[in-house]
């Protein structure tokens, strides 16, 4: 018997499979087609505002993703660079096909994965727990736990205007009746929808026309692994639809399956259509167009913005409206893919389906949309899976401790009728949540799993130190106002009135760490070398943190005032019929069935004095086992 199996060899799939593989689980990963493993269906990019720092996340946890980035990534960008580290937000554009290759280099070299090609009909379940899936051919595995992560492929259907083809992905098939599963297991599904914009041959486009996107000069990796970047930094261009491609897209909209009637699945509120945008954005005179290489050598260039499934005249006109583009030649038309999901509020904060021992769900199928949602999660899956395999504690991430726990947490507890995306305005502690701090705040975790290489170890360790070092240097030093540092000062472009720590300096505005080194090494030589011993990323961070110390700490505090809620624990079986809560109340709390006061504080619609009663009952220890095994609650004793 297996230990693991894992549905699909995406993003999540493939995260799920290393992790559990790295902790000693036997894995078959299983998927439709072998070579497909680790591609990327849509844009070929990696990271972007809140999703890079999933990305870093999932680095600091021992996982893939910023590993294979690196190796496949052509442009390296820091976006929001001139906002606060709080919103700054890590993107690499990748070679598509590198990217794949990368991603099946890692698992292939994990002794403890087996690749399984084929279709999972269907799982193996014995009452309520998971004991292994059967394929097409009546084939069957059996594992101790499964992890499903089908992405868009339950019961998929691509649109392209009036033409339907079951496939989850162009060329690839749907998974048509796995679904029927989990529908047996009573579990709620609905419908979402996906898409992507047409390719167009590189060759036909005119370059003299688009805006240069380039990337940053000084390229910056993802994983803490990276020395060095193995492949060259290309341009990215930009273009801009216009009136013309405007008004032949209303004129077609009827055309459109999303305005037909032929798609009646939800679409991605934040990565609309273009259709959708002209409907939407009625005012808008232009739209932007990102135009990105699918790879190096690559023929097809990635039309970023253009998200479509219109016919194919109308994808060539639009197309051949942007500047460049009058003499564009199509490679492959833009769809749209609908597909079904899974109501995440009926999984567990572990990502477990609530009351389905070993069965596990994490990507898309839980109502996320993007790559780096998806990976966060299978990792954070394939955690759990593991723990459960080994009798260990299971691993929930608080709210202040990463993007991937504000996401988790926000799924299960209030499910999503859309496509999720990751934001930084998710977190409430998001200056907690930096791409500075990710080691320190999640290898630690990982570590304690035995889930990180020495290699991965001695480096974090190595850079938490360096970092440390050189934020008790800046702020064990200090500055007098007297002649000779206010000459030097004054070279440094600083101005001084009293005392103050050189962490107390960085606080300015418009304060230069750089400048400010190399007028103070002679001043402050231990300083300038802890300093100096800082890569591009630790120095950022540095800076960032003692900038930003103040709001830090208040941040901190209002997370330690929070970790009690959080901390106070709700019996997995508690019926919630207590005296003076409402049926609406009741409903709430037994259909999300919180963890905790502090995720029970978070359901919609359920108010202060619901919690008032649950956490009185919680705290008094009113909550008993009842004969039937489920937990009831002691009427409440008076003080």
């Amino acid at each position: 018997m297996l230990d693991v199996i894992v549905i699909g060899g995406g993003h999540a799939g493939a995260e799920a499979a290393r992790v559990c593989a790295r902790g000693g689980a036997r894995v078959a990963l299983v998927t439709m087609l072998r070579d497909a493993i680790g591609r990327m269906s849509c844009n070929p990019a990696i990271g972007g505002l809140a999703k890079g720092n999933l990305v870093k996340e999932i680095d600091a946890l021992g996982g893939l993703m910023g590993e294979a980035t690196d190796q496949a990534g052509i442009q390296f960008k820091v976006l929001n660079r001139s906002k606060g580290p709080a919103v700054q937000g890590p993107r690499a554009q990748c070679d598509r096909d590198l990217y794949a290759a990368a991603v099946q280099q890692v698992l292939a070299a994990e002794p403890n994965i087996t690749i399984v090609e084929g279709s999972v009909s269907a799982l193996l379940i014995d009452g309520r727990t998971v004991r292994g899936v059967a394929f097409r051919d009546g084939t069957k595995l059996h594992a101790r736990a499964v992890i499903v992560t089908t992405g868009t492929f339950l019961r998929a259907l691509m649109h392209s205007g009036e033409t339907q083809t079951a496939g989850g992905r162009f060329g690839e098939p749907a998974a048509e009746t796995l679904s029927d599963s989990l529908r047996e297991l009573g579990l709620d599904l609905g419908r979402l929808k996906t898409g992507t914009p047409p390719r167009v041959d590189r060759n036909s486009v005119d370059f003299s026309k688009l805006e240069e996107a380039p990337g940053d000069v000084v390229p910056r990796p993802f994983s803490i692994l990276t020395d060095r970047l193995p492949l060259p930094q290309i341009l990215c261009h930009l273009t801009y639809t216009g009136s013309f491609a405007h008004d032949l897209i209303r004129a077609n909209i009827h055309r459109a399956p999303m305005y037909s009637g032929q798609i009646h699945a939800t679409g991605p509120r934040y990565c609309p259509s273009i259709e959708d945008k002209v409907v939407r954005f009625a005012d808008k005179e232009r739209h932007q167009v990102f135009v990105e290489p699918e790879g190096l050598q690559h023929p097809w260039l990635y039309m970023n913005g253009i998200s479509t499934s219109l016919p194919a005249d109308v994808q060539d006109a639009v197309v051949q409206s942007l500047p460049g583009f009058e003499k564009a030649v199509i490679a492959r038309y833009g769809y749209a893919v609908e597909y079904d999901f899974v109501n995440p509020r009926q999984l567990d904060p572990t990502l477990q389906v609530r009351g389905v021992e070993g069965l596990f769900l994490a990507g898309q199928i839980n109502g996320t949309s993007g790559y780096e949602e998806a990976a966060a999660q299978g990792l954070l899956a394939g955690i759990n899976a593991l723990q459960q395999i080994r009798g260990g504690d299971p691993v929930v991430l608080r709210r202040d401790q990463a993007y991937a726990a504000v996401m988790i947490d926000d799924l299960v507890t209030q499910g999503t009728e859309e496509p999720y995306r990751m934001f930084t305005s998710r977190a409430e502690h998001r200056l907690l949540l930096g791409c500075d701090s990710v080691y320190e705040r999640l290898s630690p975790i990982a570590a304690g799993l035995g889930l990180l290489d020495d290699k991965r170890r001695r480096r974090v360790d190595a850079r938490v130190e360096r970092m440390r070092q050189a934020r008790e240097a800046a702020e064990s030093e200090a500055v007098t106002p007297d002649r000779e540092t206010l000459a030097w000062l004054d070279r440094a472009g600083i101005s001084l009135n009293e005392k103050a720590t050189i962490a107390r300096l960085m606080q300015r505005a418009g304060f230069d760490v750089e400048h400010f080194m190399t007028a103070a090494a002679a001043t402050f030589p231990e300083l300038a070398k802890a300093f100096g011993q800082l890569g591009d990323e630790e120095l950022d961070g540095v800076v960032s943190q003692l900038r930003y110390a103040g709001y830090i700490d208040r941040q901190q505090r209002e997370a330690a005032r929070s970790a009690e809620e959080e901390g106070m624990k709700i019996p997995a079986e508690m019926s919630y019929g207590l005296p003076g809560l409402s049926r609406e109340m009741i409903e709430k709390l037994s259909s999300v069935r919180p963890i905790s006061i502090g995720q029970a504080s978070r359901i919609p619609g359920v108010t202060p004095a619901a919690i008032s009663i649950v956490r009185m009952h919680v705290r008094r220890g009113n909550c008993v086992l009842s004969p039937a095994g489920s937990v009831t609650a002691s009427p409440a004793v008076s003080s």
